[in-house]
């Protein structure tokens, strides 16, 4: 099979990982010891996990987060997610095949006092009964080593409060592990302007200096119990066990805790255990907590279209993990459905490592995310098609083609305007819905809980940040250990942050802003931001004012500027940005302090104070996290400027000499010039290229993009319209369609437990963490008002555990 390795990245480093040998449906292959079951049969061509039992449809990944089980494998005879079991030397990976079937045993369970034995534990007699009920106490547990829990767990560490981390995953931070790309936000408060990546790295090292905060990595959170206890599944906990068991004198056991530590190894080399297999277990882990912090990020939502569980179809945070986290080259052709920040961000994470995004549609009129990310497509050659939806994914046991058509006023398709595009990848990036079921159930028990981050409202990753950094030292004061209050500016600030884009400048106020010259605004009623009103007087000042009228509409004539360069001569910085988004690492990294933002709020627009101050530095240019900031040198040649720009792709495309197509903000081509020189700062600014070239005077402040997408995006010549929207998946577990659903509805169900009885809806292993909203969603197509709807009823436990953990059996 051929390799689908990503040997080189533009921003991330290859690291060199130790190569094992594992099978495949008893076929020989190659993976890197530790990454996931699911990454490594990926890097290996491999898409089809198994089939379903019901209609014998191929499975594949989803979210690759743990949140459902459509990715399930057998790994060593037994059924597990392949997203979350890593890898190990000499592993059989099976693919499930109908219906996964319980490992056979050599004798029967036995009990005593209601306790399983088995005959891989140590005699029952020698356990001590409060080993069995052992309950680990910390003041503050927190759920989610992602930007909110680490955020919190630093406040709390600086107090000095015991606290406890867990998180599911083999790294802290969450969903910043997988962002390439620079942060918006303040750089005081959310490290702006640094990558996602390494604000997981600053956060974990911040959390290592305080000794009161332990972390527990690859162990998940599975209940909330009435009795106020949190049940966690710790995994990599049979080797230390083993090694104990046996009476090993040569290893430092409390120290193994991975099936890379020095003792597993050597549990191997002596012969203890057979493969390594048994390097890997499973604890299952009570604990009390006086207060819970709940930051486990969100999940995504999917769509119901035929086709959506073809593998091929899966969320963008999955595409990230593979893409990003474990450096896969998943896919060769994809299409993007949604225009949020997470879909954009996935389309430019595509191309950073040579995967042609063939388009980014949105059912809305304008993209829901930042508008800088859709430029930065767009320049690149990504057509983004506005109101429109995807109709069907086509192919039979993986995605081939796609379809797609324009939406009418009443979000219906309108026939005639069907598309295909030939595609092996969908990426499904609608929305999140928050994982606070372990918040909802703890506010049920009564119990001393709090959430931050997504868990608490979907927002970006710098507000999550800030909402953890909030909730520690509002937990700290209500264990008595903080006396002060919470700065009303914090609370501000992180509303800010969470905030919605502003409207983007139209097309004649961008003509505006490229005139050079400020026009006074007439006075009235106008909206400077997103949350305040007021007015505007009819007079020119110093700092260009940017105003929206109540319809949202930009007031400036032809002949005004709005945050553009006034300034044709010495060297200029001119800012491509044209949407009020929480935003200030231009000011912060300017060397002369003559950049500032719209009334110095975050959320203001860049202008240039003075421009007879700027040096040229270029860390402006350098530092934009929406790579929408030039920089114009008319010093040498005032009529052909050297403009330098941003650029986050391969150094091998923008060689000095070599021709490149340069493009206004829009993503027009202005035309085609040399390279004249590459500016690379790898200490300061890794991962970002400056390249200058010289154009027209005339051009030169509207040049911004590098178009690397050259070829025009084709459609089959024949729309696939074939698929009815019956056929389309609801429940991927049960394998409910939309059609089964709507026909229970119709004959009066209002009651999704009900459902589950009469067709198995949300019975499946993920607990209809992906259904849910769909099916509410069918309820209020068919006119059904939702408080007429009885929703699921919600047990204790939220996670799958195999009744061995539970049972105190590890590695059953």
């Amino acid at each position: 099979m051929t390799s689908k390795r990503i040997t080189q990245h533009p921003v991330l480093d290859i690291p060199e990982g130790k190569s094992v040998s594992f099978t495949w449906n008893g076929n020989a292959l190659k993976g890197r010891e530790g990454e996931m079951v699911s990454s490594a049969l990926f890097a290996s061509g491999v898409k089809v996990f198994g089939h379903h039992h019901k209609d014998k449809s191929p499975q594949g990944i989803f979210c690759a987060n743990g949140q459902c089980s459509q990715c399930l494998v057998i790994a060593d005879g037994l059924p597990v997610k392949s997203c979350m079991t890593p890898l190990i030397e000499g592993m059989m990976v099976q693919s499930v095949e109908g219906l996964a079937k319980v490992p056979e045993v050599d004798q029967s369970p036995q009990f005593k006092n209601g306790h399983m034995l088995s005959g891989n534990m140590l005699e029952y007699d020698n356990i001590k009964e409060e080993q069995i009920n052992d309950v680990e106490d910390v003041d503050v547990l927190i759920i989610g080593g992602g930007p909110a829990g680490l955020s919190a767990a630093v406040e709390l560490g600086k107090l000095n409060i015991r606290t406890l981390v867990v998180d599911d995953k083999d790294r802290l931070g969450g969903k910043l592990v997988l962002q390439t790309h620079k942060f918006f936000g303040s750089v005081e408060d959310s490290y702006a302007g640094t990558r996602g990546f390494e604000i997981g790295h600053i956060l974990e090292k911040e959390l290592s200096k305080l000794p009161s905060v332990d972390v527990w990595l690859e162990t998940t959170a599975v209940g909330v119990f009435s009795d106020n206890i949190v049940g966690v599944v710790k995994e990599n906990t049979k080797c230390s066990q083993s090694v104990k068991d046996e009476g090993s004198q040569n290893v430092k056991t409390e120290d193994c805790q991975s099936v890379k530590d020095e003792c597993c190894q050597s549990v191997k080399d002596d012969g203890s255990s057979k493969g390594g297999v048994n390097c890997r277990g499973s604890q299952y882990i009570k604990i009390r907590p006086k207060t819970l912090l709940v930051a486990t990020g969100a999940r995504e939502k999917m769509l119901p279209f035929p086709g959506n569980t073809l593998p091929g179809v899966y969320g963008a945070g999955a595409f990230q993990t593979l893409v990003n986290r474990d450096l896969v080259k998943s896919s060769e052709r994809v299409l993007i459905v949604g225009g949020g920040n997470v879909g954009i961000i996935a389309g430019y994470h595509a191309i950073q490592v040579g995967i042609e995004v063939v388009a980014v549609i949105e059912g809305l009129p304008e993209v829901g995310g930042y508008k800088v990310h859709a430029d930065k497509l767009e320049r690149l050659g990504v057509p983004i098609y506005t109101r429109h939806t995807v109709l069907s994914a086509n192919g039979k046991n993986a995605v081939e083609s796609v379809t797609i058509a324009q939406l009418d006023d009443n979000w219906k398709p309108v026939g005639g305007t069907e598309k295909s595009f030939k595609v092996d990848t969908v990426l499904i990036a609608v929305g999140l819905s928050p994982v606070n079921e372990f918040y909802l159930k703890a506010k049920e028990w009564g119990m001393d809980v709090y959430s931050a981050g997504d868990a608490q409202e979907i927002a970006e990753a710098s507000a999550a940040m800030f909402t953890g950094k909030i909730e520690g030292v509002r937990i700290a004061k209500s264990l008595g250990v903080y006396e002060g209050e919470i700065p009303d500016e914090w609370i501000k600030k992180a509303a800010v942050l969470k905030s919605r884009p502003g409207v983007p400048l139209s097309s004649e106020a961008l003509a505006a802003l490229r005139s050079g010259r400020l026009t006074p605004l007439k006075s009235g009623n106008v909206e400077n931001d997103n949350s305040e009103k007021g007015n505007i007087e009819n007079k020119i000042s110093e700092n260009p004012a940017i105003a929206y009228n109540v319809d949202g509409v930009v007031e400036c004539n032809a002949d005004g500027a709005v945050g553009y360069s006034a300034y044709e001569t010495g060297v200029t910085p001119v800012f491509h940005c044209t949407q009020e988004i929480p935003c200030n690492p231009c000011t912060s990294v300017c060397e002369e302090g003559i950049i500032r933002t719209q009334d110095d709020k975050i959320t203001g627009l860049p202008y240039l104070t003075d421009a007879n101050q700027c040096k040229g530095c270029m860390n402006c240019v350098a530092i934009c996290p929406g790579l929408a900031a030039t920089l114009v040198d008319y010093r040498k040649d005032k009529e052909n400027p050297t403009v330098t720009l941003p650029y986050e792709l391969w150094k091998e495309s923008v060689q000095k000499g070599q021709i490149i197509t340069i493009t206004d903000v829009r993503g027009d081509v202005i035309g085609d010039y040399p390279v004249q020189r590459v500016v690379v700062n790898k200490k300061k600014f890794p991962g970002t290229l400056l390249v200058q070239v010289k154009m027209g005077r005339d051009v030169a402040q509207k040049a911004i993009g590098i178009k690397f997408q050259q070829a025009p995006v084709d459609t089959l010549d024949e729309p696939d319209t074939s698929a009815l929207p019956d056929e389309a998946v609801i429940c991927r577990c049960e394998r409910v369609t939309a059609g089964e659903i709507r026909s229970a509805i119709r004959q009066g169900v209002r009651d999704v437990n009900q459902l589950k009885g009469l067709n198995r809806t949300g019975m499946g292993a993920c607990g209809s963490k992906t259904c849910r909203t769909m099916v509410l969603a069918i309820f209020r197509d068919e006119g059904v008002d939702l408080k007429e709807v009885t929703d699921r009823t919600d047990r204790p436990l939220f996670v799958e555990v195999p009744f061995g953990t539970l049972a105190g059996i590890r590695g059953e």
